[in-house]
């Protein structure tokens, strides 16, 4: 439920004009585990890192960190490894836990807060971002919770209000981060779809790709069903993964580097980026695909 404190816009009404002052956006569950989002964090650090190395302003933020900015924190620690002088500003809508999440930083090291701010705001990017323009923002369990008619409105606030080139991570995962899934969104709408899973995970008795399913965005969750090119990417990533089973006696993460090889044989759009990308990003449990393919 809200809290009291909060003047957040309904959900609904992303698509309208919020009242002056007032966050974007709707309380989450808050839930966060220490290491949820370190898939999406690894991303970050990956594939994302060309957007902080090219910034003038290495801003990132973390929208909707929740009860404590652990997450926020987490994430602040991997992008340091790829500039130093990254800023990373937590979001939360509900004033309360940005108040408690300032004390809590304020009783940390500096060295662990190094470039790390949080304070109010929502999809609008206000509080202490407003005026700035971030290279990326990670929305991680945010949309889940919302109707999906208000993706888009929320997609667009977000993407109007980033630097050029800059992207929006709408990102949903399991409770430990061993399946994720998220969308890549520009300026000019969703890029790609990520899926991230842990692959020791798939050499369990009955476990296949398709498991993440239950971890797309919002966009994408609902659209699974039969007919659909998000579940037509799905089945197919499940086929492969049923053909490469001669490879198992060498470990489930080289059956899935065969498995992302094979789909991108078959002609889907799968994403390789160099250096950072393809099987290098595979043997992580990765695969992209480009939006198209699995749009609804």
């Amino acid at each position: 439920m809200p809290s009291p404190s909060s003047a957040a816009v309904p959900a609904g009404a992303l698509a309208r004009r919020a009242p002056a002052g007032a966050p974007v956006g709707v309380v989450t569950r808050g839930t966060t585990g220490p290491d949820r989002l370190r898939r999406v964090d690894r991303w970050a650090a990956g594939p994302g890192a060309r957007l902080l190395l090219a910034a003038e302003d290495p801003l990132v933020v973390d929208l909707g960190f929740g009860a404590v900015p652990t997450t926020t924190l987490r994430l602040a620690r991997a992008l340091r490894e790829v500039r130093p002088d990254v800023a990373v500003v937590g979001l939360e809508v509900d004033r309360e836990r940005a108040a408690l999440a300032r004390r809590l930083l304020d009783g940390l090291p500096a060295a662990e807060v190094r470039g790390v701010d949080v304070g109010v705001g929502g999809f609008e990017l206000g509080g202490p971002v407003a005026g700035r323009r971030p290279v990326l923002v990670r929305a991680a369990n945010v949309l889940r919770q919302y109707a999906v008619e208000d993706v888009p409105a929320a997609w667009d606030l977000v993407t109007g209000r980033l630097a050029p080139g800059g992207l929006l991570l709408d990102v949903t995962c399991d409770e430990v981060g061993r399946r994720a899934a998220w969308a890549v969104v520009g300026a000019d709408g969703p890029r790609e779809l990520v899926l991230s899973v842990r692959t020791a995970d798939l050499a369990l008795p009955g476990a296949q790709p398709s498991d993440v399913a239950e971890r797309l965005p919002k966009a994408l969750v609902h659209a699974n069903v039969p007919g659909t090119r998000v579940h037509a990417w799905l089945a197919a990533l499940d086929a492969a993964w049923h053909r490469a089973a001669p490879l198992a006696p060498w470990g489930p993460r080289q059956r899935w580097v065969a498995t992302c090889r094979a789909v991108a044989a078959e002609g889907w759009p799968v994403v390789v980026r160099a250096p950072r990308g393809g099987p290098r990003r595979w043997r992580l449990g990765e695969v992209a695909v480009a939006w198209g393919a699995v749009a609804p």
